[in-house]
């Protein structure tokens, strides 16, 4: 709960404000039947109409101070917990933006969505109940129950026994509902994940005609949260009969023994008008902090939920005096082991041990899970070593500025990724004030060829996700954005997979000759595309199998032989004779 306050920031004015305010407001609500009790006594029973306009006139100034206080708490309490929501959105998104990949599996995508989405607006809902309600809910009941102490002390024990019922009712739903919350919040990430999943993948979903499967996973996911929702609302429902008992049971007692009162003559009439008042005003309070009460069990959940977020931690964290400057693009692994999962025994790489000069062309290749991907990540230090180090330039990645690291190694990864917004302004993600470098790096990467072919060339909108062009298309765009950033290190993990022969043969001629200086790591499937490469690596279940030429390999490396022979035999590539 602190961690979540401490995001109001600016807004805890508008806080103490509203509560303020709504103290002023039940004072003036607080003070009305009172002096209607002397209206009645003072004025209509002695007849006496003087008295009936002076208060009446009193009452219609409180009325309207109440009103006025009360419009302005209501306008600070909704500008109070919308700044909380908003603030609250911001601080989890820009730690989000701090986390390693870890970090975020730790979550899941789902996940985080729901807590930025739903579990926000609960807390939202559920702050501008409390500082509007919950102010004004105890309040209104402890000045009713001190006036109706005033008026008779004998009556007001009939209260007490009202509210210790009310208390072990709705204590005992809460505690209760609060565990079901936490299973209904959970439910909203899988239902999430369903639809993200869903609407992603569409055009998979509709090619293999399974609409109806994937109706029944969500419709599954869908009526487990409307059980658990039923569950818990049921429970909740029980608020408004203990509610009613309470009213019902002052109401007679009041009723009962107000009468015998005022024929014994111990109490006027003006003083029981004044006392229903207030009890009905001590009861409304009551149902009102009941429905805080489910307010707040809904939104302890959300505010768990969001608390996690906000405490984890990076990972990755950067040292108290990083390196500042890569030197160069050398690249040096020292008998590295690491596994996605600290402690369970697999390893995703291990004990590599691997040299690369800085300006070479290595090639990597390998099997399906042979860890070429686990390896570049580390390189950039997406992910940290378990053992062993990870260099770049001759210093540790660890020891960097991780901006730094990551401006001097470019990668473009397995799964490209384009945003909305133009091929420019896409490119430009790469070096934000690049203008003609943008031509150049897309004549590098063959991009040139379809951007001029577009209406509007490179001012042409990307769709989100770059929906409106084909792969081959969205590999040469992120080729071409990692190149504006002239980076030490380039690493193409399988980026070239969706274009043709030769437009990958001419991708790396123009590397050769546009970026000589800078090392390259390129991963691939085919052995055209790292043939040319000045070593290549042959990784085989997170291990080096062998790390030489492509003439020395065909000779010597049976895994690379097979590979080989394999794609000759199926005629080479799709564009290109055997």
């Amino acid at each position: 709960m602190r961690k979540v306050l401490q995001q109001l920031g600016k807004y805890k004015r508008d806080t103490f404000l509203c509560i303020g305010l709504t103290a002023l407001e039940v004072i003036m609500e607080i003070l009305m039947p009172f002096v209607t009790a002397m209206i009645i006594d003072n004025g209509l029973e002695a007849g006496n109409l003087s008295v009936v306009y002076r208060y009446g006139t009193v009452i219609v100034v409180m009325a309207f101070l109440s009103l006025t206080f009360g419009a302005f708490a209501g306008k600070n309490a909704a500008s109070a917990a919308s700044g909380l929501s908003a603030n609250l959105r911001e601080a989890i998104y820009a730690n989000i933006q701090t986390f390693s990949f870890s970090n975020i599996d730790k979550f899941s995508v789902p996940g985080l969505v729901t807590r930025m989405t739903t579990d926000i607006t609960n807390v939202q809902n559920a702050y501008m109940m409390i500082i509007r309600v919950a102010v004004r809910a105890p309040l209104n009941l402890i000045f009713s129950f001190a006036m109706c102490l005033i008026i008779s002390p004998r009556l007001s024990a009939m209260f007490l026994i009202a509210v210790v019922f009310l208390v072990i009712v709705i204590g005992s739903i809460m505690a209760v509902t609060l565990k079901i919350f936490r299973q209904v919040f959970r439910r909203y990430d899988d239902l999430n994940a369903s639809v993200q999943e869903n609407v992603t993948a569409i055009r998979v979903v509709k090619a293999f005609v399974r609409e109806e499967y994937e109706d029944v996973k969500f419709s599954k996911a869908s009526k487990m949260l409307y059980d658990l929702s039923v569950k818990a609302e049921g429970l909740l429902a029980f608020n408004n009969p203990a509610m009613m008992v309470a009213v019902y049971f002052c109401i007679i007692s009041v009723s009962w023994f107000g009468a015998q009162f005022i024929v014994g003559g111990s109490m006027t009439t003006g003083d029981l008008t004044s006392l229903f008042s207030y009890i009905m005003a001590l009861l409304m309070s009551l149902m009102m902090l009941s429905m805080v009460v489910v307010m707040i069990s809904m939104s302890m959940a959300s505010i768990r939920r969001i608390s996690e977020v906000l405490n984890e931690k990076a990972d990755l964290t950067d040292p108290a005096n990083p390196v500042m400057t890569v030197a160069d693009g050398s690249i040096d692994f020292n008998h590295v082991n690491f596994s996605y999962k600290k402690g369970s025994g697999k390893n995703s790489l291990s004990d590599i041990d691997l040299h690369i000069k800085s300006g070479e062309t290595i090639g990597v290749i390998g099997g399906t899970g042979s860890g070429k991907s686990s390896l570049v990540n580390l390189i950039c230090r997406l992910y940290d070593v378990d053992e062993g180090s990870v260099c770049v330039g001759g210093v540790d990645v660890r020891k960097y500025d991780t901006e730094v690291l990551r401006n001097q190694v470019s990668v473009v990864l397995q799964k490209n990724t384009l945003f909305s917004g133009t091929i420019l302004d896409n490119l430009r993600w790469g070096n934000p004030d690049a203008t003609e470098e943008c031509i150049e790096a897309c004549k590098a990467a063959c991009a040139d060829e379809f951007i001029d072919r577009m209406p509007e060339g490179y001012h042409t909108r990307i769709e989100r996700g770059g929906s409106n062009v084909s792969g081959g298309q969205k590999q040469r765009l992120c080729i071409a954005r990692a190149l504006l950033k002239k980076p030490k290190v380039l690493i193409l993990d399988d980026s070239t997979s969706a274009v043709d022969t030769a437009t990958d043969a001419s991708i790396r001629a123009a590397f050769a000759k546009e970026i000589p200086g800078t090392t390259k790591i390129i991963i691939a499937q085919r052995v055209s595309s790292v043939e040319s490469a000045d070593r290549i690596l042959v990784l085989d279940d997170g291990r080096i199998d062998a790390f030489d030429t492509h003439e020395n390999l065909l000779k010597s490396n049976e895994i690379y032989q097979e590979i080989y022979n394999s794609q000759l035999e199926g005629s080479g590539d799709f564009d290109q004779p055997a």
